[in-house]
């Protein structure tokens, strides 16, 4: 839970990308948008090279390796304060955030039993939404500090840590893997299917939605409700409560429902809200549609991992790896919000390049439907 709770981390590139823009004078949002770049740009290059090296080393020293590289990154803002530092610190964080993704999930299936192994991650992934939706707290709680919100790095990396400390400690019987090594090759032979390549622009889009939400909103808030940055910066707490409270009643309703009804009705609803969030123009609007959204948005990403590997089921590690490198879909859309809303001068050209980039989501609806989930 540690784990899961540190791989939330990574989520607070949103409202560190105002903060930063905010601290030097002149930034506009293309440079901006290059924190972001270098946070998610490692998953598209370091997923499959990851889970080659945990076939070698084992589960716990790759997930050891991801704290050690986090609680490093995150003690750079603290010792040197400049754009390049910031970089090469959400960098890492990134390369760390990637290994993580890659082996904890693996790790925790050698510690507990197999009937309880789903109700595990789901737990997981509830501390790892409860960890995102702390993040902005916390960066405005510190905003009077002597650090100020940088704060924030010093307090991941203690907690990064002790984490690290209580894993090295914890004996773990690992299980023997499938030695059917993970490779380039191997992977990317599942772009020939063309429902694959279909889910996996769908994790592109999903994750650089995610994100591009995350740096857009506290800002939307600055333009249309005069809000400082540090009460703007609460407004993605909003939406990731909203987004912990879908994962919960997610899980319920999958219980009972079809994954592909849910997910034309999730998408629908993600969709109404953000252009709900175009025409929004008073607060209470503004935080009843962000919320509405993550509500819709919360349990798409497993939708689309679980159908994937029901689609090819006897290729489920390649799938898994294919996947989490469409998670540099954090990297891709950003840069391009960045330009949209320098272009036209508001945080309303972002909304709409958002919802556009959303209507693959209405796309995939069909061909959710048609992969069989009995």
């Amino acid at each position: 839970m540690f784990g899961f709770f540190i791989m939330g981390f990574v989520d607070i590139v949103g409202i560190a990308t105002n903060y930063v823009k905010a601290d030097f004078a002149g930034m506009d949002d293309k440079v901006a948008s290059l924190i972001s770049l270098s946070c998610f740009l490692w998953f598209l290059i370091l997923s499959i090279p990851i889970g080659m090296l945990m076939n070698r080393i084992g589960r716990k020293k790759t997930v050891l390796l991801s704290f050690a590289v986090t609680a490093v990154a995150m003690l750079i803002p603290i010792l040197k304060y400049d754009f390049v530092c910031i970089l090469v610190a959400f960098a890492m964080l990134g390369v760390g955030n990637t290994i993580l993704q890659v082996a904890l999930n693996p790790l925790v299936s050698s510690v507990v039993s197999s009937d309880k192994l789903t109700g595990t991650l789901t737990l997981g992934q509830f501390t790892k939404a409860v960890s995102s939706f702390l993040g902005p707290i916390l960066a405005a709680m510190f905003a009077g500090s002597a650090f100020g919100w940088k704060a924030v790095f010093p307090t991941y990396s203690i907690i990064t840590f002790l984490a690290m400390v209580w894993l090295a400690l914890s004996p773990i019987q690992e299980q023997m893997v499938e030695r059917s090594e993970i490779s380039f090759g191997r992977t990317f032979s599942l772009l020939k299917d063309k429902y694959i390549v279909l889910f996996f622009v769908g994790i592109l889009v999903l994750v650089g939605v995610d994100v591009g939400m995350g740096i857009t909103f506290p800002k939307l808030l600055q333009e249309r409700c005069s809000l400082p940055l540090e009460k703007a910066g609460l407004g993605n707490s909003v939406y990731f409560l909203a987004r912990t409270v879908g994962a919960f009643l997610g899980g319920l309703i999958l219980m009972k429902y079809p994954a592909g009804k849910f997910f034309t009705a999730s998408s629908l609803v993600a969709l109404a809200a953000l252009v709900g969030l175009i025409f929004s123009k008073n607060l209470v609007t503004v935080l009843v549609f962000v919320a509405l959204f993550g509500l819709g948005y919360a349990n798409l990403f497993s939708i689309i991992f679980s159908i994937s590997m029901l689609k090819v089921p006897q290729k489920t590690n390649e799938v898994s790896a294919l996947l989490i490198v469409g998670v540099c879909g954090g990297a891709i859309i950003p840069p391009v919000l960045g330009v949209v809303t320098d272009s036209f001068g508001t945080q309303g050209a972002a909304l709409v390049a958002l919802t556009l980039a959303w209507l693959f989501m209405v796309v995939l609806i069909p061909f959710i439907n048609k992969v069989k989930t009995s």
